[in-house]
């Protein structure tokens, strides 16, 4: 009888990780309202339509004394926080130029938005990836790679309920779900890699994802001196939190992989991606997207075992000498996992970035820490009051 209580209490912590990881990869109701509604604006009215930029502030789009912040996303709400709490933030928003890279599927939705709601003095560019002469599959192995590729479907979108072992911890078991997120396979999340050819006018950029809030001005970092480097980040192994700061390459790859065991060092210390200042002119002097490609296809050709998570260990090999510190105020991990995350240290934090599952625009995300993004909702939007997206 102990025994089965036993072997019970396990399946139940299974089965909370297996509906946590659904929760967290779907798509709120509320949130899909909004990108249906937007796209039927889009075809029925014309200022849904209306140029973004408009024709006279077009040329700044590349002008390179103005400060630019790339954004890649198929989310409307959180890409509108992404822009909003930046401007806000800013002492010089009439400086800011946002460039946002949606899918074709949501482009219609997003230059919606944005067309309807300026964030005026600042400037965005709403683009689709099909905008974008340059994203062939001759130049982007990738896209052929997702595309057809079956071993990288069955891996993450195969059942998990088959793969579940009651030997594994609860924190194995967590990690075999999380590197099956979509979001791995994703051409919105590989494009960070092909910057400095999407934006071939601009020379240095802020990159963000879109789970991240900006409480200061981040104007400031695109005028530190990078030493020639080509991406300034904060790196994720000197503090002691075991989620948050403590990351070393041992916990991305598999060093009982002879490829990794001999490429790599287990204690050289990781970095964080998700705000990221890339000097374009010295990367452009690099090989940093073709190694990228190398280990993208060498893990393919080892059937999906040199590393665990999808798109932040490949870019930790090529841009591996490549990286600049920064201090790591600038930048805090992890608001979508870490329950315990000290709010004072959330207040004084340049941008804080809820990675991890519990983002702040779903039912899960931690109730204590949400505050800090949804100050950012309008919920005064008629498209807002009309999907429901209620203020929690």
């Amino acid at each position: 009888m102990i025994m089965k209580l036993e072997t019970e209490i396990i399946e139940s912590r299974f089965s909370e990780l297996m509906n946590k990881h659904f929760a967290a990869s779907s798509i709120p109701r509320g949130i899909h309202c909004l990108s249906l509604r937007l796209t039927n604006e889009y075809s029925s009215n014309a200022h849904a339509r209306r140029q973004l930029p408009s024709p006279e502030l077009l040329p700044l789009v590349s002008n390179n004394s103005y400060h630019h912040f790339i954004l890649s996303t198929d989310n409307i709400l959180a890409a509108s926080v992404v822009v909003t709490s930046a401007v806000e933030s800013s002492l010089e928003p009439s400086m800011i130029v946002f460039h946002i890279i949606t899918d074709k599927k949501t482009y219609a939705a997003m230059h919606s938005w944005f067309a309807l709601n300026l964030v005026s003095p600042a400037i965005v560019e709403v683009k689709g990836v099909h905008q974008f002469d340059w994203l062939t599959r001759e130049n982007v192995p990738l896209l052929d790679v997702v595309d057809n590729h079956n071993d990288i479907k069955d891996y993450y979108h195969g059942s998990h309920i088959t793969e579940t072992n009651l030997s594994d911890t609860t924190r194995k078991f967590a990690s075999k779900l999380q590197v099956r997120s979509p979001k791995y396979i994703s051409l919105l999340n590989h494009l960070r890699i092909y910057l400095p050819k999407l934006f071939p006018d601009l020379e240095r950029v802020i990159f963000l994802d879109d789970d991240v809030v900006i409480q200061c001005d981040l104007s400031p970092l695109l005028e530190i001196d990078l030493h020639g480097k080509v991406n300034g980040a904060v790196e994720t192994c000197k503090g002691e939190g075991e989620w948050v700061m403590s990351k070393r390459f041992k916990n991305y790859f598999n060093f009982s992989h002879p490829i990794i065991a001999k490429h790599l060092d287990p204690d050289e210390c990781a970095w964080a991606y998700g705000m990221n200042i890339f000097d374009l002119r010295a990367w452009r002097k690099t090989n940093i997207i073709e190694t990228y490609h190398h280990w993208f296809k060498e893990n393919l050709d080892s059937n999906l075992t040199l590393w665990k998570f999808g798109t932040l260990p490949p870019a930790l090999i090529a841009f591996k000498g490549h990286v600049h510190p920064i201090d790591p105020s600038w930048h805090m991990l992890g608001l979508g996992y870490q329950s315990k995350t000290d709010i004072e240290n959330v207040k004084k934090a340049a941008v804080i970035h809820y990675n991890g599952q519990l983002k702040p625009w779903l039912p899960i995300g931690l109730e204590h820490l949400r505050p800090f993004w949804t100050k950012y909702v309008n919920y005064s939007n008629d498209f807002i009051r009309n999907c429901h997206i209620m203020d929690s």
